[in-house]
């Protein structure tokens, strides 16, 4: 089947939190946006049609997810697409990622444990720990970059350290990573999952950009060691369908399981889920491989154009696209520009708005996260208009 990423779409009006509301973060509303990681692109046609065949029927009461149709979707999905296995009676649904990530922090750690996470990071994983009441633990990433690629490697010295102190009772993942786009290699994931091991660290995998990589993906549950660790993921990202809510783990303990259903239903009061979302789900990971194969063909080619294009203009950049997720991580420290300078350049001469790197903790400093999850003649203008603001201050 073909499928058309490069008709322009228009979100403008729709309550889009990109669009419609992207003042809240910029100060101003008339910009064109390349922040938060939603895309442009229509959900897959397998989901519309399951979607309006839902409406159709007319009502909308309790519904429920704990259901063998939901869970052998998710099953199918992680063994036709990464030959992992998954088992069934471990699978939890929580109406987001964060959600489900921040309840298990809760049940695996009593305040003022430490919580370890690679950084830079997504940047609700610092308040999500601290307003928890845990301390926020970052292990740095460093860059090593040659003329041919670029890659984010771990100080395994250091993360060892850190995960030896006693406070630390979690590490919390983000595979593939999330800003830097670094997709965990099978050896690394191995050596983490061991240093977890002989520290007692549980293990919270957070796999929402999981589909979109462009190396090997590798589960978590290809590495665990034992039973403490949860994979938690959502179809929400690869399909463009965050606003129909919804997300799910893979939880090995059965203990634990059992405790974040108890709480989810309990306290929460969250026993039916918002079924649109389960149905986009279903529907997803039974018929779209096809239209999200195409899309990631799309995606990667955006990026290698984003590269290209700044290197072409800047070649002391030397930029390399990301191994996964649409956003582009621009490490701009090469032209000693001043970042506040060029924010202000973007937003109010380029009208464009654009993620800082600093967002993402203090080794984000002079980077960009540019979202190219939309059509290519939109990811020409944000790029142009960076390099025009760039060329404005230099």
């Amino acid at each position: 089947m073909q499928f058309d990423f490069s008709t322009p779409t228009q979100r403008l009006n729709s309550y889009s939190t990109q669009w419609d509301y992207v003042g809240d973060r910029f100060g101003c509303s008339d910009l064109l946006p390349f922040t938060i990681s939603d895309m442009d692109f229509a959900a897959a046609p397998c989901i519309i049609k399951a979607l309006q065949h839902r409406l159709d029927h007319g009502i909308f009461g309790y519904s429920r997810w704990n259901h063998s149709d939901f869970k052998q979707a998710i099953c199918h999905w992680f063994e036709s697409q990464y030959q992992a296995q998954i088992d069934q009676d471990s699978l939890v649904y929580g109406p987001s990622v964060i959600y489900i990530i921040a309840k298990l922090i809760q049940l695996w750690s009593k305040p003022n444990d430490s919580v370890l996470f690679f950084d830079p990071a997504y940047d609700a994983f610092r308040p999500l720990i601290e307003t928890s009441q845990r301390r926020a633990v970052p292990c740095p990433l460093t860059c090593q970059r040659d003329e041919q690629s670029s890659s984010y490697q771990v100080d395994w010295h250091k993360l060892d350290q850190q995960a030896s102190d006693p406070r630390c009772t979690i590490l919390l993942l983000c595979n593939p990573h999330n800003p830097t786009g670094k997709v965990w290699n099978h050896q690394e994931l191995s050596k983490i999952a061991h240093i977890a091991q002989r520290h007692n660290l549980k293990v919270i995998s957070d796999d929402i950009h999981m589909d979109i990589c462009f190396a090997p993906y590798t589960p978590w549950s290809k590495v665990a060691q034992n039973d403490q660790w949860a994979l938690v993921s959502s179809a929400s990202k690869s399909f463009n369908i965050p606003a129909l809510t919804g997300a799910y783990a893979a939880i090995a303990c059965e203990e634990t399981k059992q405790a974040y259903l108890n709480v989810v239903k309990q306290t929460e009061g969250l026993s039916s889920p918002a079924i649109l979302g389960v149905i986009a789900t279903m529907a997803a990971y039974r018929e779209g491989a096809t239209w999200l194969h195409a899309l990631k063909e799309y995606l990667h080619g955006n990026l290698l154009w984003v590269t290209e294009r700044l290197n072409q203009e800047f070649p002391q950049l030397n930029l390399h696209p990301p191994q996964g997720t649409y956003l582009a991580w621009l490490d701009l420290s090469a032209l000693n520009i001043d970042m506040d300078k060029l924010q202000h350049a973007l937003i109010h001469e380029q009208k464009i708005a654009i993620m800082r790197g600093d967002a993402y903790g203090p080794l984000g400093e002079n980077h960009l996260r540019f979202n190219v999850g939309c059509q290519r003649d939109k990811v020409e203008k944000g790029i142009e208009g960076l390099i025009n603001a760039i060329h404005s201050l230099r």
